[in-house]
């Protein structure tokens, strides 16, 4: 780089001479390289992440934390004997929710009603479920009943169909609507 003055002017200007550019072109090019892999490692975590929330084949999977927080639900149908003590078909309805913590344990809150009588009112009863890597799963009431699960992968709602005792009915959807 040359230092240009004139004896008439009071401003001096650099300029680049050939020389100069031959030294700054490789520096150049070696901080766009450097730039490039920066930006690619720092894109790094999200994209392991998201690799980790899909299988090889490239399908979302599901963990037990996929479930997390509390979920709504509300069902009614017709109870077939010999499900919780009836011996006729009997109209039945609950509502309550659930709230998995994460880890395979949660709570239900439920209110029950079998026929014109509310069985259970704002009970608190103990669950434990399973999650598989493919989205399904396993909910069981501790003394109570059990579902079978079919999970969004961003764990946003599930759906559930009873599987015992024999004769219960509910099938429904069930949206989360708090993380805790």
């Amino acid at each position: 780089m040359q230092l240009h003055s004139t004896a008439n002017a009071p401003n001096t200007h650099l300029s680049a001479g050939p020389q100069f550019l031959r030294r700054m072109i490789p520096v150049a090019i070696a901080a766009g390289l450097f730039a490039i892999a920066g930006l690619s490692l720092s894109g790094t975590p999200a994209a392991s992440a998201k690799q980790n929330s899909q299988g090889s084949d490239g399908n979302p999977v599901c963990t037990l934390a996929t479930l997390q927080g509390r979920y709504l639900f509300a069902e009614s149908g017709v109870l077939l004997p010999p499900a919780f003590g009836v011996t006729t078909p009997t109209l039945a309805a609950d509502a309550g929710f659930h709230t998995f913590n994460g880890d395979g344990t949660g709570t239900d809150t439920v209110t029950f009603r079998i026929g014109g009588n509310i069985v259970l009112e704002n009970v608190a009863a103990p669950t434990f479920y399973t999650v598989n890597a493919d989205c399904t799963g396993k909910l069981t009431v501790l003394n109570g009943p059990s579902f079978d699960l079919f999970i969004a992968p961003d764990g946003t709602e599930f759906a559930s169909i009873s599987t015992a005792p024999a004769g219960n009915y509910p099938a429904s959807i069930n949206r989360r609507v708090a993380r805790k």
